[in-house]
């Protein structure tokens, strides 16, 4: 029952760190994204790869 609830948090966890990943890198300003080559619809793939490794 521990192993359920600790891959349940570490889920939830790495979920609200997507999140969070997700909203900062949406709002950063434009000159800020497009000196970091970053176009805001890829956000989620961002984040995606350095929360999940995807």
């Amino acid at each position: 029952m521990t192993s359920l609830v600790t891959t349940l948090r570490t889920r939830l966890a790495r979920h609200a760190a997507y999140a969070r990943t997700v909203r900062e890198l949406r709002a950063l300003p434009l000159d800020v994204a497009l000196d970091l080559d970053i176009c805001r619809e890829d956000a989620p793939s961002i984040a995606a790869r350095a929360v999940y490794g995807r």
